[in-house]
């Protein structure tokens, strides 16, 4: 299924609305944007987010992506997200989307 501008718009505004130090998982932006997968998430991030505090969006296991677990992880430490191990304390620091 083809991405819309519309989804592509929703989650943006959703990751613009994180705070600092705060983070959610692909699947929480997936679920309060309709979408029916956290992987479209992904393909929006990955093509659409330079201007979006994309840091604060962790996979579900608090892991970052390798490619970008150092950079990810400073800015996150940076905004005093919680990390142990290389991880994101994720019921600690997730935001509630509406």
């Amino acid at each position: 299924m083809a991405t819309t501008d519309a989804e592509v718009e929703r989650v943006r505004a959703l990751v613009a609305a994180i705070p600092p130090g705060r983070v959610v998982t692909y699947g929480d932006i997936a679920a309060a944007a309709g979408l029916s997968t956290p992987r479209t998430v992904g393909w929006i991030m990955r093509t659409d987010s330079a201007d979006l505090p994309w840091h604060r969006v962790i996979g579900a296991s608090g892991k970052p992506a390798a490619h970008l677990a150092h950079r990810q992880l400073s800015l996150l430490a940076l905004e005093g997200v919680p990390i142990q191990d290389g991880r994101v304390n994720i019921r600690a620091a997730r935001f509630p989307l509406p």
